[in-house]
């Protein structure tokens, strides 16, 4: 290996050293506990040091880094005290994710390092989404994101690169490329001589650098990383080094052939980056002797302060309390003076004051800009927002949602807008796995709202007429929000907005242009997590949301005799149990109404809910009313025979005689 380089002094020589130095001697200790059942599990970057520290040392200190598994470099570059990093090892309260995440599964904003999960892809678009933000704010900073070879094959790396290359945004994706994901060879991964040759078809710049050579990553990525400050744009960077470990330690590494394994010890960053300083009388072997003692002896110091750490205390409350950042209401009241307006103009007011109250509110979603959305919704927002507010974004549904978690990291509001709510399927990952996960494993909000044309009675077929709030109703840390009427509509998103915790904000398609009524003219907020009673009565209680609400209605006005409580339940998550009870106890009867189908929706839940708070006050069974188990027919006979709406009569009148 060649470490000449005209730039680097011998004190930056010393500098590097230490640092590929440090994580090395760490891992190595690390390894020993392991072996003593001390920590669980480990994912080993040995022969790979040069590259996580090359790049931490390249970036400023309030640039961020987005690292995986074996980029041990990265942290300790950003100077953590490692007695924390030890301390989230072992899963106690002052690591940095209290014990609900192990090892490298965390970020911290005060390092300005966004912690990787499992599902790697995801990261890619959150560097996008802080790559974005810096261009939002003018900033001269870049962005650099971890993933390994494996990862490349991941849909998300290649949304990211598209999405990064059409905005030209400030973001380095650096691809270890080492040798095998997990037991599969790259030649089994991906067909090409070099993952650097897939810049090509996004339009990106790329360069192939040698992984194990600490000075060639740090001079060569320092150059790049300065050019990006001055001319924003992304670039791939492959980084050629070998796993000489296990993928995780348990898994071993039988599958590599022994002359490979050879070939690359001899080529070990920082065997060869000592014996340059060596030869180069930059060191002697005592000088290095005392260097290797004195970082040992700073890893037992923080070792001792992290055993010595008592275990986390298990806290019902404080879990719960967790699964959402926090969130004082702020109660503006809907306005005397109105204009009637059809629910989808009220969804538009409601987003376009949401826009004028937040400067910096971006929109982001297919056909949004000049085109006004599929809907129309966002029609005319470009020309009073500009489109740096007011997104087209290519389909890329997984890199949009990441990407609106990366605004969020740097404190930026966004609403992302599935052009229909099916298709959030193609960003299902980023969104239950990670903005879902992130405030619970370590503090950061997602401060999101997915917008959701939803539902059936417009002959659309299967792919465009679902209503999947229950994907989401079961997953902690997701808020859902599902209005029925424009009042509602805007009065919620507006609260949405405010809210600083990831939303799913359904939009029933076809009460878009059926349904109007007189809406408060000026910015107003409603309630998450409360119930709205439309109607009282006393022989039974009808529970439901959406469109489902005006089929409740309508079959209640042909039958005046009946006596009903009429129950919109406006958000689904969280939701008005308070409200639910309050009816059903009076009532003494209920049926739930749906247009999910009925296995698994959240007529189920609240049926399970009813049936444990307030069976002794039931005078007849629950009654779940909804759509057949099939996918949702396009021909108008067959999708009015699927949906709930017709069936709910003859169930309200049975109930009504129990």
């Amino acid at each position: 290996m060649k470490f000449e380089h005209h730039s680097i002094s011998k004190d930056q020589h010393l500098d590097l050293f230490k640092g590929i130095l440090k994580p090395r001697l760490i891992e190595e200790k690390m390894l020993v506990l392991l072996r003593q059942g001390k920590i669980s599990k480990w994912f080993s970057g040995i022969g790979q040091e040069a590259i996580a520290v090359g790049v931490a040392k390249s970036l400023k200190p309030d640039e961020y880094i987005l690292p995986m598994h074996r980029n041990l470099g990265v942290f300790t570059q950003r100077n953590i005290p490692l007695y924390r990093l030890f301390s989230q090892w072992q899963g106690k309260g002052k690591g940095f994710t209290k014990g609900r995440d192990r090892s490298f599964h965390f970020g911290t904003q005060e390092y300005n390092i966004i912690g990787m999960i499992s599902h790697l892809g995801p990261q890619l678009g959150v560097a996008d989404g802080i790559g974005l933000a810096h261009r939002l704010k003018n900033e001269n900073a870049v962005t650099a994101v971890f993933t390994g070879e494996g990862g490349t094959s991941e849909g998300d790396f290649h949304e990211a690169l598209n999405v990064a290359s059409v905005w030209q945004l400030p973001v380095l994706f650096c691809v270890e490329n080492n040798g095998y994901g997990l037991s599969t060879p790259t030649h089994e991964q991906f067909n090409c001589e070099h993952i650097a040759d897939k810049a090509l078809g996004y339009g990106m710049e790329s360069h192939i650098i040698d992984g194990n050579n600490i000075v060639e990553v740090f001079t060569k990525v320092n150059e790049i990383a300065e050019s990006v400050r001055q001319n924003p744009r992304p670039i791939l960077l492959e980084f050629k080094t070998f796993r000489r470990r296990g993928h995780e330690e348990a898994s071993g590494t039988k599958y590599v052939p022994e002359e490979l394994m050879k070939h690359w010890e001899k080529l070990d960053p920082v065997d060869n980056y000592e014996l340059f300083l060596l030869e180069s009388k930059f060191l002697t072997r005592k000088e290095i002797s005392s260097l290797k003692s004195e970082l040992k002896s700073e890893i037992d110091e923080h070792l001792k302060l992290a055993n010595e750490e008592v275990e986390i205390e298990a806290d019902e409350a404080i879990e719960l309390q967790d699964v959402y950042k926090l969130h004082e209401f702020d109660n503006q009241k809907p306005s005397s003076q109105k204009t009637e307006l059809r629910f989808i103009d009220a969804i538009s007011d409601g987003l376009k004051q949401s826009m004028e109250k937040y400067e910096d509110l971006v929109i982001m979603g297919q056909d949004v800009a000049e085109y006004g959305g599929v809907f129309k919704i966002t029609d005319g927002f470009v020309e009073k927002f500009g489109k740096d507010r007011v997104r087209n974004t290519p389909i890329c549904e997984s890199a949009i949602i990441s990407a609106a978690m990366g605004l969020s990291i740097k404190g930026i509001k966004s609403v992302v807008e599935m052009q229909f709510g099916d298709f959030v399927t193609s960003g299902f990952n980023p969104l239950v796995n990670y903005l879902a996960k992130v405030h619970y494993r370590w503090g950061q909000n997602a401060d999101v709202v997915i917008r959701m044309p939803c539902g059936a009675g417009v002959g659309a077929g299967p792919f465009h007429s679902q209503t999947n709030e229950a994907w989401f109703t079961k997953t902690p840390g997701l808020k859902v929000v599902y209005p029925s009427c424009p009042q509602d509509a805007k009065g919620l998103l507006a609260a949405s907005i405010e809210d600083p915790n990831p939303v799913l904000f359904f939009e029933h398609k076809a009460l878009y242009r059926s349904i109007r009524e007189e809406v408060s003219d000026d910015y107003f907020t409603l309630e998450l997590g409360k119930a709205n009673l439309i109607q009282e009565g006393n022989d039974l209680s009808v529970i439901t949301y959406g469109a489902a609400v005006h089929w409740a209605r309508e079959v209640l006005k042909e039958h005046p005799t009946i006596s009903a409580d009429l129950i919109d339940l406006r958000t689904l998550s969280p939701l008005d149990e308070e409200a639910i009870f309050e009816s059903v106890k009076k009532t003494g009867k209920v049926i739930i109404l749906q247009e999910d189908s009925v296995f698994g929706g959240i007529a189920s839940d609240i049926s399970a809910l009813i049936s444990e708070h307030c069976f002794e006050h039931l005078d007849a069974p629950i009654k779940r009313v909804a759509s057949l188990p099939t996918p949702i027919p396009f021909a108008k006979n067959l999708e009015d025979q699927y949906l709930g709406k017709l069936k709910f009569e003859e169930a309200l009148i049975r109930l009504n005689k129990y």
